[in-house]
């Protein structure tokens, strides 16, 4: 790997100062704080200004289509992050936006992919089940054959952004008797359809999500993606791009680690506490002149840097377990002022590391478990057998 600095061309260093001042016009501190006071990770404004500009069709096709060179996609990447854009929705939407493109029907295609890209289409993920867990593939959403539509019945758990999305990706079985992984078939279901309801679920770290109730609803066969009772091929792309599977480019300019932006707001909450603890208070002290306080943010340090040098799903693990391991420590260093939130007089840092501490928990379930994750390297990547319980 390549860890020298990349020198910009004279065009390349134009793209990243209107891209800087773009987003800085866009993505304002009223936008930061509304996105904190929703937690729902999206603003449409935003989103909409990114997609009238062209960032997200360039963002979302290949070079070789008219897209962002690798250059231009990390700089575009990083001035979000930096940014702390409200945008986690895109990366969901691009995914299915691909699968409907590859599966789809030419038709869908047109309905769905030009909105898509001007930012006033938004596309969600239904997969887990109320009683499901990780194992997706346990589906008793049912989707019936009625002539040339469908009839879906059922519930999906942590549908987030159904509420600005205008499709789900959504799992069904079509075969109830049929055998686990051959039995399942996936829609984009209008989330305008009758029999659809939407309600939001509150999550510990204050973001929103939600449990959609699907009753009757039908769904014109067109809106199908893939064929019948082979789900499980088509949903195997967005679950590798997930999980952090996928195959990747060459140019090393990509994100080391699955998840590394939720790897960078806990290596800004270390940042952060270490500025605090390296002042000194009324009487002349620091935090850091204590060896333990020394001891601790110097672990937390070095956790972060090697879990964001960690490669595909084994960091998405490193970064889970370390947000983990060492929010506790960021909070015990920074004292009881540490647990006010974001916004709130007498905050230590205001709110960052509280909402670091409440993140670490929903980090290591979503998308699949840990434990799901572990027992994914141990299979597939060190070639162990399957785990056995009891």
């Amino acid at each position: 790997m390549d860890f020298a600095r990349v020198e910009l061309s004279a065009e390349d260093q134009v793209f990243l100062d209107e891209t800087r001042a773009f987003i800085a016009t866009h993505v304002t501190d009223e936008v930061r704080r509304r996105d904190r006071q929703t937690g729902e990770n999206f603003d449409e404004q935003v989103h909409l200004a990114l997609g009238g500009a062209g960032y997200l069709a360039a963002d979302w096709r290949s070079e070789s289509d008219g897209g962002f060179s690798p250059v231009r996609r990390r700089i575009f990447q990083l001035e979000i992050a930096r940014a702390h854009t409200p945008w986690y929705h895109w990366g969901t939407t691009s995914v299915v936006a691909r699968l409907v493109q590859q599966f789809g029907a030419p038709r869908l295609c047109e309905e769905v992919l030009p909105g898509v890209l001007s930012g006033e289409i938004r596309l969600c993920l239904g997969y887990t089940e109320p009683e499901g867990g990780s194992d997706v593939a346990t589906c008793k959403t049912r989707a019936v054959r009625d002539g040339s539509a469908w009839i879906i019945n059922g519930a999906k758990m942590f549908t987030s952004n159904a509420q600005n999305a205008r499709y789900v990706f959504l799992l069904t079985n079509t075969d109830p008797r049929g055998s686990k992984h051959k039995n399942l078939t996936m829609f984009l279901v209008p989330l305008d359809s009758a029999g659809v309801e939407i309600r939001p679920l509150r999550t510990v770290d204050g973001d929103r999500t939600n449990i959609v109730y699907y009753s009757d609803v039908r769904v014109d066969d067109r809106y199908r993606i893939g064929e019948v009772n082979a789900g499980w091929t088509v949903m195997r792309s967005a679950l590798d791009a997930e999980h952090g599977t996928g195959e990747r480019e060459d140019h090393g300019l990509q994100d080391v680690a699955t998840m590394a932006g939720h790897g960078v707001l806990m290596a800004e909450a270390v940042d952060t506490v270490a500025a605090i603890a390296s002042q000194p208070d009324r009487d002349g002290r620091r935090r850091l002149d204590d060896a333990s306080v020394k001891h601790r943010l110097g672990r937390s340090f070095a956790r972060v840097e090697a879990a964001l040098s960690t490669p595909t799903m084994f960091g998405r693990v490193a970064i889970g377990q370390t947000m983990r391991d060492i929010s506790p420590d960021l909070m015990d260093i920074l004292g009881a002022a540490a647990a006010l939130p974001t916004d709130t007089e007498g905050s230590a840092d205001d709110g960052v590391t509280d909402y670091l501490f409440r993140l670490a928990l929903p980090t290591g379930i979503y998308g699949g478990t840990l434990e799901v994750f572990r027992n994914m390297i141990a299979q597939h990547a060190l070639g162990l057998g399957r785990p056995r319980y009891g």
